[in-house]
C-alpha cells in the first residue's frame, strides 16, 4: 500500500518503513507526526482525493532535523563598489513513514520496535580451504598501448627583412 501526501507544499509518494526528507516540521526526534494531506492511497483498491481522501492520515516517526547545503547568494553592482553576501541553510526533517492509516483510523502514540537484522553467516572454513586449494586462472596480458603517432615537425621558418 502507497499513498501521495502533501507537506510543505511540495507532494511526496511514500509507503511503510519509507523514509523521506521534509520541510522542516514541529515535533522532537522520535515523537510521531500525522500528515492529514493525503491525495492519493493506492493498493489492491486505490482512492484518489478530490482534492484529498477523506478519512487518510499517514504517520511518521521523526529521526531527525537536519540542514540542506549552503546557498549563497552575491550581489554586486560594477563600478559602484556595491556587494552584498548572504547564505542561507535551508531547514530539513527526516521521516520514517510508520503507518498509512484509512477511515480514520488514529495512529499509535509510539514507533513500533523495528526488527533487528539478523547477521551475515559466517563462510564456512571447508568451503574456504576448498577455494584456496584450486589453481588460480591464468590472468589475461594487458595489451600494450601504441605509441601515439609523432606529428610532422613544421618547416623551420625566420622572418628574413628583405
Amino acid at each position: 500500500m502507497f499513498a501521495v501526501i502533501k507537506t510543505g507544499g511540495k507532494q511526496y509518494r511514500v509507503a511503510a518503513e519509507d523514509v523521506i526528507r521534509v520541510d522542516r516540521v514541529n515535533g522532537q526526534p522520535g515523537e510521531i507526526v500525522e500528515f492529514g494531506e493525503v491525495l492519493v492511497v493506492g493498493g489492491d483498491t486505490p482512492q484518489l482525493g478530490t482534492p484529498t481522501v477523506a478519512g487518510a492520515t499517514v504517520a511518521g516517526e521523526v529521526l531527525q532535523h537536519t540542514r540542506g547545503d549552503k546557498v549563497i547568494a552575491f550581489k554586486k553592482r560594477r563600478r559602484k563598489n556595491s556587494r552584498r553576501k548572504r547564505g542561507y541553510r535551508h531547514e530539513f526533517s527526516v521521516i520514517r513513514i510508520t503507518e498509512i492509516l484509512t477511515d480514520g483510523a488514529k495512529p499509535a502514540k509510539t514507533a513500533a520496535p523495528r526488527p533487528k537484522r539478523a547477521a551475515k553467516p559466517k563462510a564456512e572454513p571447508e568451503a574456504a580451504a576448498a577455494a584456496a586449494a584450486e589453481p588460480e586462472a591464468p590472468k589475461a596480458k594487458a595489451k600494450a598501448k601504441k605509441p601515439a603517432a609523432k606529428k610532422p615537425a613544421k618547416a623551420a621558418t625566420k622572418n628574413k627583412k628583405k
